[in-house]
């Protein structure tokens, strides 16, 4: 475990390991609720953060699940629209004259 949660309260002292500064910070908030005291949470670094120095473990942008990130790549372009052509709409185009060049010659 990363992290290491401890406080102390009049029937002694507790350690918590959690994984995550997410979980951390909210098992060390949760003690400070039920009255515990000298809470601190150790960090993977061995840093040790005192009740009042807990907002630093709020997660940042790196500490975010991959799909709530934001993307460094540039967006792309937006694709050129095609007509669509529908196959069983007739033609508008009125029938031209085409010259008819009689009986081709065979080989």
């Amino acid at each position: 475990m990363p992290y290491l949660v401890s406080g102390t309260n009049e029937y002694g002292s507790s350690n918590l390991g959690r994984g995550k500064a997410t979980f951390a910070l909210r098992l060390a908030r949760k003690l400070l609720r039920e009255g515990y005291m000298d809470v601190r949470v150790c960090t993977p670094r061995g840093r040790l953060l005192q009740s009042d120095e807990l907002d630093e473990l709020e997660p940042t942008e790196s500490d975010m699940a991959k799909g709530q990130q934001r993307g460094n790549r540039e967006t792309k372009k937006p694709k050129k629209e095609k007509s669509k052509v529908i196959a069983a709409a007739p033609s508008r185009k009125e029938a031209a004259w085409q010259p008819d060049f009689g009986p081709a010659k065979k080989k």
